[in-house]
Parts: C-alpha cells; structure tokens; sequence
C-alpha cells in the first residue's frame, strides 16, 4: 500500500479515448443542483456506457459531531447509468484524481458514486486541524454522501475500494453496516499494530529461499556499491528537475530497505530480473528504478501523502524495516521506524483502539463482504482474519500482487464471487 498511483494512469489513457460529455440540464442534473448540501455540480465526459457523468463537490463538516463547525468541500465523481439499477460506492483512500469505473461497477454494470477522501485532494479543508483526520470522521463523511445519493439510488448498494481505499471501505461497513448491502474490499490490509511485525515475517517466508537470498544479496550489493550507483541516481534526480526531500545518503538507504517490500508488493519483476551482485552499476540502478521508484521522496511526493502518514501513525498503522541484515552497511538509518515520512512537530500518538475493535468485528459480524487479495502481495501479510460466523468470503488469488482483482482469478473462483454476489444483491450477473 505504499502510496503509488502510478499504476492508475493507463488506466486514465484507456479510459477517456471513449468519451460522452451529458447533457447539462437533465432531470438528474436539476436533481443533483436541488440538494443544498450540493456546492456545485460539472458535467463531466465518461464511458460511453454511461448516460451521464458529473464532478461534484458537497459540504461536509469538518467534526460531524459539531455540526456547527467548519465545513470542506469534497469531491465525488458520479457516473450514472439509470436510477433503478445497483449503484457502486467507491471509496478512494487518497486523492481522486480522474473518474473512471471501478471494476465492480463493469461486472454489476451499474451506476457509480467515487468519492475522494478527506483531507487529500480537492477535499482538504482551508485549516488543516489533523486531529479530524480520523477514520470515524471519514465513515461520517461517507454515510452522509450514502444518504444523499440514495435519494436518487433506491437500489442495491455495494461499496468498494483498492488498497487504502479498500482499509475505507472496511472501516465504513464498520461504522455504518446498513448503509450498503455489500461491500467488496481489494487488497485492504488490517495491521495490529503501529509497525505491524507480520510485514517483516511475511518478507523472510514468501517465495522460494532462493529468490529472497537474490534480492538481499542485491540489496547489500546495492549498499556496498554506493559510490558507483549513486551518480546515476543523482543524474536522474536532475534531469527530472526533482526536488528530494531527504538527504542524498538517507534517501539511498532507504530506498534499498523498501525495495524487498515493493518487489513482492507490485511484482513489477520477477526472481530471474534480479540483477547479480556484480552487475554494471546501471543495470542495477535501472532496476532499482522499475521495481521501486523514488518519486514519493520527492517534496512533492511527502507533501502529497503526508495525510495518508498521519493516518498510519494515529490510528491504521503501518510497517518498518529490518535492519539487522543491513547493519554493517548503513551509516544513515539507524531506526527502523517509518515514521519519518512525518515531520517530528506533526507525529501524532497511535491509538490501537480502532483495530482492535474492527478486528473483532470482521471476525463477529462482518457479513456479506469479499475481500480480494494477491498471495504474493506484502500487504496479504495483515490481511483480514474472519472466522466462521459471518458469511464473509476471502478471495486469496494465487501468485497475485497488489493488482489483483476479479479477473485476476482462475474460472472456479471466479465463479464463486458471482455467485455470491447474486446471492447477497438477488440480481443476475452477466458473464
């Protein structure tokens, strides 16, 4: 779940080569312009499989305990088919930065309300106040825009979301389990802690003896060739007129200790891409590069995220690095800690109440969910754990990473998910 949105701009380029921009004064659109909490309301181009699309903005407190208290606009995308069939809540756990339909909304071939979350984004309120950056106030945010929209949707409703968003989407169904039927999680980590210790087991079990002992000896070799590696990084930096916001020495270090994470998390490469310890110092920066890009340690990476940190180390929780293998070789890094991504002035004091409840809860009562995650992802390492009173369904996806999804999986399961889904929604999928 490293905050990576990389992988979402092919799916953007696909996504606007076939467009339609609706009509502006549509019975939907006079609908959505009625509703006071609505700010503003943009017609917006979508997929030609739906009628109509709209960038909206709506009010929300800041505290939804004090309804008196200040208020921020936050940005929903809406892509509408027809009012009577299923409509699909997509819950970003960052910024929304395009519409597009969600997977789930393709296979229910229904209509699609995304919403950004707060405080990333569009959706950030004029004074940042951290301490309403909390998961109960995001599944307020979420229940009042539910509400809203089901005035327009008296259908079936099914939440959903990838990675942080899918983290979103469990916390909602926490929190407010009435507001959809289903919800389907992607690959949506629950940690039990600040610095969740499964993360660092996971990386010592997954894949073969052989492929983890290539990835450290690469590591190290990445360490111990500091001065021949490092020129071509900085090179790199300045042609892309980047901004770092850590020091040279700091910033390599780190960026070795996150790659076994990464490799496993995305599988971008595969065990044989693993440069051998003594290959050209290009082809081992190269490959650096492809598997765990450094952009988010640019400034304006960090300040992009910074809300996600804050988030991680209050209530989410997160992971850290073993440094043991890397002792001798460091100079920099002498914690293990993530939380430098947080300035020291903003480091907030975590709180386990939050997991500790929703981990009882998934185990008790979390019906009619699907949680969707990769066998190789680093985050299936905190996945959720149920238990047998619920009807819930954890789909794990052989040799699947931090992209899986629905599709990803073979006939069998598949078929299993739709199954289910008919079940729970008393509808008809089209296969």
């Amino acid at each position: 779940m490293k905050p990576q949105k990389y992988l979402l701009l092919l799916i953007a380029f696909l996504f606007i080569s076939s467009s339609v921009l609706p009509q502006q004064e549509t019975e939907l659109y006079k609908k959505l312009k009625s509703f006071k909490e609505i700010v503003s309301v943009t017609p917006i181009k979508t997929d030609t499989t739906f009628t109509e699309g709209y960038q909206i903005l709506i009010s929300q407190p800041i505290d939804h305990n004090n309804p008196k208290s200040e208020s921020f606009k936050q940005k929903i995308y809406l892509l509408h088919r027809n009012e009577k069939l299923p409509t699909v809540l997509a819950l970003e756990g960052y910024s929304a930065d395009f519409n597009r339909p969600y997977e789930l909304t393709k296979i229910l071939q229904g209509n699609q309300v995304l919403v950004e979350h707060r405080y990333f984004g569009a959706s950030v309120p004029e004074k940042i106040d951290w301490n309403y950056l909390t998961v109960k106030q995001s599944a307020a945010d979420h229940h009042a825009i539910v509400q809203l929209f089901k005035k327009i949707y008296s259908s079936k409703w099914v939440s959903t979301g990838v990675s942080k968003g899918g983290q979103t989407t469990i916390f909602f169904k926490r929190f407010y389990p009435n507001d959809v039927d289903v919800a389907v999680p992607y690959v949506a980590p629950v940690n039990y802690s600040m610095e969740d210790p499964r993360i660092t087991q996971f990386l010592k079990a997954v894949g073969s003896y052989e492929c983890r002992k290539k990835i450290l000896d690469y590591q190290r070799a990445f360490l111990q060739r500091r001065d021949e590696i490092m020129p071509f990084l900085m090179k790199d930096v300045e042609t892309m007129n980047l901004q770092l916001a850590f020091d040279w020495d700091f910033l390599y270090e780190i960026w070795v200790l996150e790659y076994s994470f990464t490799f496993w998390q995305y599988g971008a490469a595969k065990c044989e891409d693993v440069p051998l310890p003594n290959a050209d110092a290009k082809v081992m920066f190269e490959h650096m590069k492809k598997v765990n890009g450094y952009s988010w340690y640019t400034e304006q990476g960090v300040q992009q995220f910074l809300p996600s940190y804050i988030q991680f180390y209050k209530e989410i929780g997160y992971y850290d690095y073993d440094l043991e293998p890397f002792k001798d070789l460091l100079t920099e890094v002498k914690d293990g800690s993530s939380i430098f991504w947080i300035p020291k002035e903003l480091r907030p004091k975590f709180d386990g109440t939050l997991l500790t409840d929703v981990s009882e809860w998934l185990k008790t009562k979390s019906n009619n969910m699907i949680f969707i995650y990769g066998e190789l992802d680093t985050w299936s390492a905190t996945s959720v754990v149920l238990s047998d009173k619920t009807n819930a369904l954890k789909m794990v996806c052989k040799g699947g990473h931090h992209g899986t999804s629905i599709r990803s999986f073979d006939p069998e399961n598949k078929e299993l998910i739709y199954s289910t889904l008919e079940k729970w929604l008393d509808l008809k999928i089209k296969r």
